[in-house]
């Protein structure tokens, strides 16, 4: 989906990935839990706990201000 979504202008490794998924449920960001196990391999599932979702948003906001700062800098010669 990332992939798809940036129409194809960021990848992401699956290692990368799995790194980034195994440090936000070591730091209590998101949960798991086994799905159902029905013609082959048991998948985990993860979904972003209530935790989680007040550190996005507070990345959220740290990102806005820093395209406040950056952007002027940015459309300089536009002025």
């Amino acid at each position: 989906d990332i992939e798809r979504i940036s129409a194809g202008k960021y990848t992401i490794k699956e290692t990368t990935l799995y790194s980034a998924i195994a440090r936000l449920q070591k730091n209590g960001m998101i949960d798991s839990y086994l799905g159902d196990n029905s013609g082959g391999r048991q998948r985990t599932y993860y979904h972003i706990n209530a935790s989680g979702l007040a550190y996005f948003h507070e990345k959220c906001e740290e990102w806005a201000l820093t395209q406040a700062v950056v952007d002027p800098f940015i459309h300089w010669e536009e002025q």
